[in-house]
């Protein structure tokens, strides 16, 4: 396969698998109009983890690993509990298209914690490109205004555990496959959702409307996860990654569909912000390495 056909692949799949997390967010917030948070992510977490073990399953894989327990796992498991735990509360209680917004500096996290544990080279470009990224998390919060919204701490608590989750995954070892990650991670979506039912002041099961899109939820994220994986082994990386913002477009628009959603100019200005500075950081670590 020549290059140019496998980064045009591996951008489709990208697109693709920010379609289906865009959905799956869309699917989890609609249902939690009648579930709580809690129970809401135990069966999205629960569908994505059997699904996951039935994949692993089929590619005669070992349910459990001992890499599961190495130091990185641990870090990467923990992460992913606080990234899904704040996420899943963002979702049922703050805007779907602020909270994408906010999701979209997670890369800026990445690139910061890259330099800063993993000793990785930053420039002054990429540093100022990061800088901007974090005003524009500032422009949709507006921690000191009238239209603060404290629920918005939830998606920044969620995109900080995900940029963590990712950051570990770089250091992850490569024995574990795309499934067995997929069911580590799902597990730890499961006690994401233990840790909020038990600390949520009432927990409600869905209707059946609201059972039947968590269900599918589930499945269109692992759907999604696939599809992100294969990308990110498709293409080249610096070809393929800024895909991932076509995400913030997706939400916006199922955002105003399904929920009447209309974000103000500060949050579109914030929005552009994040995703201008973070291709621009994708790009110059592309270009860098290729160097």
């Amino acid at each position: 396969m020549s290059d140019t056909r496998a980064n045009l692949l591996g951008a489709a799949f990208m697109v693709l698998a920010m379609l289906g997390f865009a959905i799956e967010d869309a699917l989890f917030k609609a249902a939690t109009r009648s579930a709580s948070a809690g129970i809401g992510t135990l069966i999205f977490g629960t569908t994505g983890l059997v699904l996951f073990l039935l994949l692993s399953a089929r590619a005669r894989e070992p349910v459990w690993s001992a890499d599961y327990l190495s130091p990185v796992m641990l870090w990467r498991s923990g992460f992913e509990i606080g990234g899904r735990l704040f996420y899943a509360l963002a979702l049922a209680f703050a805007p779907l298209s602020t909270t994408s917004a906010i999701l979209q500096a997670a890369p800026l996290v990445v690139t910061l914690g890259a330099a800063l544990v993993l000793g990785e080279r930053v420039g002054l470009s990429r540093w100022v490109a990061t800088g901007i990224g974090f005003l524009g998390v500032l422009l949709i919060l507006r921690p000191f205004g009238e239209g603060f919204s404290p629920a918005l701490l939830f998606a920044v608590g969620g995109m900080i555990g995900f940029a963590g989750r990712d950051l570990a995954t770089r250091a992850s070892t490569p024995r574990l496959s795309r499934w067995q990650l997929g069911v580590s991670g799902f597990a730890m979506v499961v006690i994401a959702g233990a840790v909020i039912t038990l600390t949520e002041g009432e927990s409600r099961l869905p209707d059946l409307p609201g059972l039947l899109a968590l269900l599918a939820a589930g499945s269109v994220g692992v759907a999604a996860y696939t599809s992100l994986t294969g990308a990110m082994r498709t293409g080249e990386v610096s070809v393929v990654a800024p895909f991932r913002y076509a995400r913030l477009i997706f939400a916006l628009i199922l955002a105003a569909v399904l929920f009447g959603e209309r974000p103000d100019i500060a949050t579109y200005v914030g929005a552009v912000l994040i995703v201008g500075s973070g291709i621009f950081t994708l790009v110059r670590s592309g270009r860098q390495k290729t160097a």
